[in-house]
């Protein structure tokens, strides 16, 4: 379902004093929402019959939005509103698993197979398992659920087995994973986290678009994303969530078989393709059923996972170190095709990065036609020697990003001349640079075509200035149509420029000059990220923007200047003080200021005065009574800076349930450890009680 608008900011919001009381009728109508918001996130991410609309969803949950912002107290841990994502954190925290998350044995034959259920057979004496389940195996990552009292406390990524990271804010924003669970004891659930392939094209696709690296396979895709320090980003890109495996319940199921169907009360979506097989041989048979159709599935899966059925035999056959003698992780090869090389050429990124590409006879390769394959950069183009006219072996990486895996030497025709990295740039003819310790050789002419268009998708992109209708096809035909220039032309299009060219209408030209005007009021933290600054994302464009307060400030400050902002190192010091420096780019924000683009930061300045002014407060774990999000919101109300890291200069550790290596560290550097009550006491809430550890 679409992702509706997250919670406006307010300049010096209220006291927790001074916030109006939920009214019984509100309390009740949130409740009802809530209720009915999570039975239809159910129907339509886990059991597959909406039974309402995406905008008929989105009203709903707009409503509850608007109730929870305007009455804080309402806003339960378990509300489906916390999908939308929290405020960013600066690292996560690192917890212990109850029990180890282990990785599986694999086997790329069936002769490994059998291998390892004759040595299941010798554990057990001679003894056959009674049955086998099989599951295909998800390109993913794994994770792993808490949930006490029915609600969910900890979302975890394996990590080293042992410890994982805290990953709870993202965990949340992934529609098809329940906040809450029909049951009181606790309970904790592991499964994997995937992308499927549309969500991951899609994801790429916007990669691409903004001269960033792509994702080589959904499973990389998906531990990008759930370590995103900002679960906003995280809750857009379309992660979905399947469950198999119950570590933790009162009582635990008896069987692999029936895990899955307890998993499925309880709100979890599970594989569907999964099967219980009486005889090893049934195994087979499923294996090989999806050698070739799992090409037909909406996600990615490279094998099958067997496992021993029942859960006695399960403990008589226990673990080693790292695997779990009852399952086997059964690996199919990826496919590799033969093809020929018919040409390498060389795009160009928005930040100017040259990045050479193979043109290949077209093949059929894991049920696509493969026509090109990137070479990434001139690097990995020496290394593996492709030249024009070789004969190579392609292959999908995770069955997705087609790949030159080698070259055959013995075919390579007479004459062919290794490739060589232009000294120009191939489409406006500037010199290119290379800059030290950087693989990357890029155009630097601001002014390229190339990095023109694609700088104009990113300032329009949903991540910067969000002008909806200016996508990708329409900015390029509005640069053939020599309509746009740079991003400052965007502002001079007008509804009549529109509608000479073909397809448009005066209703959908007058909706996109709107729409272009609505991005001036942007915050100055959308335009730094917008102008597509080198080493310059969204989070390091929101800092620039909270110390600056106004893009001259930013645009006059010093190397040195930059660096006194919160974690700007000198390599990004260097990049935006360049940036500011270039005459085109000068110009380019006279421009934008003449054309009424704000140039001023509206997030709220932290308080000078305050119980908390002046100090740095970390926080971590569960707290009682109140979601993370909101504690923050509090510390930095009282003038606190809320950091994501312990250091010597931290003043307080605010500790919660489950608090992980922090705790430790804080202990070690002699930092002042409070729990939630004690905070409540140094903000002046509570008159009674320590709280300090």
């Amino acid at each position: 379902m679409a992702v509706v608008a997250k919670k406006a900011q307010q300049d010096g919001a209220a006291s927790e004093a001074e916030r109006p009381s939920a009214p019984e009728e509100a309390r009740r109508r949130a409740a009802e929402l809530a209720q009915e918001i999570l039975r239809h996130e159910r129907l339509y991410y886990v059991d597959g019959r909406p039974e309402i609309t995406d905008a008929e969803f989105d009203a709903l949950l707009r409503e509850l939005l608007a109730l929870e912002e305007k009455y804080p107290e309402l806003a339960t841990p378990e509300s489906p509103a916390r999908r939308v994502g929290g405020a960013p954190m600066e690292s996560f925290d690192t917890v212990p698993h109850a029990s180890p998350m282990l990785s599986l044995e694999n086997a790329y034959s069936w002769e490994e197979a059998e291998a390892w259920l004759a040595r299941v057979k010798r554990v057990l004496k001679g003894e056959e398992p009674s049955g086998y389940v099989a599951e295909l195996k998800i390109d993913g990552l794994s994770i792993s659920l808490r949930y006490e009292g029915g609600s969910l406390v900890r979302g975890a990524t394996r990590g080293d087995g042992f410890r994982g990271d805290d990953v709870t804010g993202n965990v949340r924003t992934i529609r098809s994973i329940p906040l809450a669970v029909p049951e009181k004891s606790p309970v904790e659930a592991r499964g994997e986290v995937f992308y499927p392939k549309k969500a991951f094209s899609r994801l790429n696709a916007e990669r691409e678009a903004e001269g960033l690296a792509l994702f080589a396979n959904p499973r990389n895709a998906a531990a990008g994303t759930m370590k995103l320090l900002d679960s906003k980003i995280a809750a857009r890109r379309g992660l979905e969530a399947w469950l198999y495996s119950i570590v933790e319940a009162d009582p635990l199921p008896a069987s692999q078989i029936e895990t899955l169907e307890r998993l499925k009360r309880l709100g979890f979506r599970v594989n569907p393709h999964s099967r219980r097989c009486a005889t090893f041989a049934e195994v087979r048979a499923f294996i090989e059923e999806w050698r070739e159709k799992r090409r037909e599935l909406e996600f990615e899966t490279d094998g099958v996972v067997v496992k021993v059925d029942d859960r006695s035999f399960q403990e008589r056959l226990g673990a080693t170190a790292k695997s779990p003698r009852w399952a086997l992780a059964y690996k199919y090869p990826a496919e590799e095709k033969i093809t020929i090389v018919r040409d390498i050429t060389v795009q160009v990124g928005r930040t100017g990065t040259l990045t050479p590409v193979a043109h290949l006879e077209p093949v059929s390769l894991a049920g696509t036609t493969v026509k090109r394959a990137t070479l990434h950069n001139y690097e990995d183009l020496s290394r593996k020697d492709v030249r024009v006219g070789d004969t190579v072996v392609v292959e999908k990486g995770g069955d997705v990003i087609p790949k030159v895996v080698r070259v055959l030497l013995d075919k390579r025709p007479p004459g062919a001349a290794a490739f060589e990295m232009p000294s120009r740039c191939p489409v406006c003819g500037d010199p290119v640079a290379r800059e030290p310790g950087e693989v990357a050789t890029r155009c630097v002419n601001p002014a390229c075509p190339a990095v023109v268009r694609e700088a104009l998708r990113h300032f329009c992109s949903r991540r910067a200035m969000n002008i909806e209708g200016l996508g990708e096809k329409l900015v390029d035909q509005l640069v053939r149509e020599g309509l746009l220039t740079d991003i400052a032309s965007i502002y001079q299009i007008q509804a009549e420029h529109l509608t000479s060219l073909e397809r448009w209408g005066e209703k959908s030209a007058g909706n996109l000059v709107g729409e272009i005007g609505k991005s001036k009021e942007s915050d100055l933290s959308r335009l730094v990220f917008a102008l597509g600054i080198r080493h310059v994302g969204e989070k390091a464009a929101r800092t620039l923007a909270e110390h600056f307060r106004t893009l001259d400030a930013l645009a006059a400050a010093s190397e040195e200047d930059l660096q006194a902002a919160e974690e700007v190192g000198p390599n990004t010091a260097a990049a935006v003080a360049g940036w500011f420096r270039h005459p085109r780019h000068v110009e380019l924000i006279e421009k934008l200021r003449q054309h009424g683009v704000n140039f001023q930061s509206r997030a709220p300045r932290r308080p000078s005065k305050g119980a908390l002014a002046g100090k740095t407060v970390v926080v971590t774990g569960t707290l009682p009574d109140i979601a993370r999000d909101e504690a923050t919101s509090r510390l930095e109300e009282a003038g606190a800076k809320v950091s994501g890291s312990i250091s010597r200069k931290t003043d307080f550790l605010l500790a919660g349930e489950g608090a992980g290596s922090k705790l430790e560290k804080a202990r070690e550097l002699g930092v002042r450890i409070v729990d939630w009550p004690g905070m409540l006491e140094i903000l002046g809430d509570r008159e009674t009680g320590d709280g300090t550890r």
